[in-house]
């Protein structure tokens, strides 16, 4: 626990790496922008972890969204970077790239620049994509820089331990 009360990161992934580290059938991968790659170094802390961790893209710029996810110009034309579109073409995008069972992606602004009235800083959005789907989750989180991209890898690694529960729980092996 950290101070605040909430899980670590390294707890959360952790977890991860317990429920993985000795299973072949589920495989990850993450797409990163806001989080800069904190979500893949939270999840690669463990021995083990290259078992189940594919890859991360760390996709800071609209072109590379684009160019390496396939996040669809019009999304990024229309809708912006940080929306919750994105997020899921960026989950989407992972999952393609890396063959993997389930992607995470990260999107938002962390500020202190960047906002707008509508898009203010701390605006967060992650998603999940796996065989079942693809879903998004919008967070609106407070604090500097540090903070909101802390609370932003925690939400996707949130997000992904309880899909990687879902997986193992429907999965035949279990």
């Amino acid at each position: 626990m950290t101070d605040s009360g909430s899980v670590s990161s390294l707890t959360l992934a952790g977890e991860i790496n317990r429920l993985l580290r000795d299973r072949t059938d589920i495989t990850l991968a993450a797409a990163e922008s806001c989080t800069g790659g904190s979500v893949a170094r939270a999840l690669t802390a463990f021995a083990g972890s290259s078992n189940y961790v594919l890859g991360s893209i760390v996709s800071y710029v609209n072109r590379a969204k684009a160019e390496l996810l396939g996040v669809p110009e019009t999304i990024l034309a229309k809708r912006g970077a940080v929306s919750t579109e994105c997020a899921i073409a960026m989950a989407e995008g992972a999952r393609r790239v890396f063959h993997a069972d389930i992607a995470v992606s990260t999107t938002g602004i962390a500020g202190p620049g960047g906002a707008t009235e509508r898009k203010p800083v701390g605006l967060v959005y992650t998603a999940i994509a796996s065989a079942d789907g693809t879903m998004s989750m919008e967070y609106h989180f407070s604090g500097d820089r540090l903070a909101v991209t802390e609370a932003a890898t925690q939400a996707a690694l949130q997000s992904l331990l309880d899909s990687v529960t879902s997986a193992i729980a429907a999965s035949p092996s279990n």
